[in-house]
């Protein structure tokens, strides 16, 4: 009995190789040639009756291109091959180009807006550090407000603090010297 087992086992075995080996071979069973329009065509099934012999790159069952495998073409054949029959491969991909272009433009629009942003913010700062530290030199009362909402005067001490500050920022933002 353990001998009809093992012998079943081994025919059920090799019947799964046999089939394996079949399905390998119907994988490589794919042509390839190029359209009309000049694209790359895969299929399991041959090409049309309308696409010539010199376009079919791959047949089932051969391990190299079908234009490997003709006969160079000669004369008035190698000129209608070199005129334009086949596509022509330059190695660019136009659309991947003309994308990386307009991503640069818009980088530059970016960066543009904000220097112009930076610029303008710049002027708005300088305008006001301009006019605070004329009012602070006019010598009239200034008023503040504390931490805790209270109005105070500003001091000498204070005055002199603030007009150190307004200095600084009409130097860093006007990029001139004080007056």
């Amino acid at each position: 009995m353990a001998d009809k087992t093992s012998s079943s086992v081994q025919w059920r075995r090799w019947a799964l190789a046999v089939l394996t080996a079949f399905a390998c071979g119907a994988a490589l069973a794919q042509w390839q040639w190029v359209d009309a329009t000049g694209r790359k065509v895969f299929s399991d099934t041959p090409p049309p009756a309308s696409v010539p012999d010199k376009n079919i790159l791959k047949r089932p069952g051969s391990r190299t291109p079908a234009l490997s495998t003709a006969a160079p073409p000669s004369g008035t054949e190698a000129a209608a091959t070199s005129t334009g029959a086949a596509p022509k491969l330059t190695g660019r991909d136009e659309q991947l180009e003309a994308l990386k272009k307009q991503a640069e433009l818009i980088d530059q629009g970016k960066k543009k807006a904000v220097e112009e942003h930076q610029t303008k913010t710049r002027a708005e700062n300088c305008d006001r550090a301009k006019r605070a530290k004329t009012t602070l030199d006019s010598g009239i009362r200034i008023a503040t407000t504390n931490a805790r909402g209270e109005r105070e005067i500003m001091d000498d001490t204070g005055r002199a603090a603030e007009a150190k500050r307004l200095d600084e920022v009409i130097r860093s933002e006007c990029g001139s010297s004080v007056n």
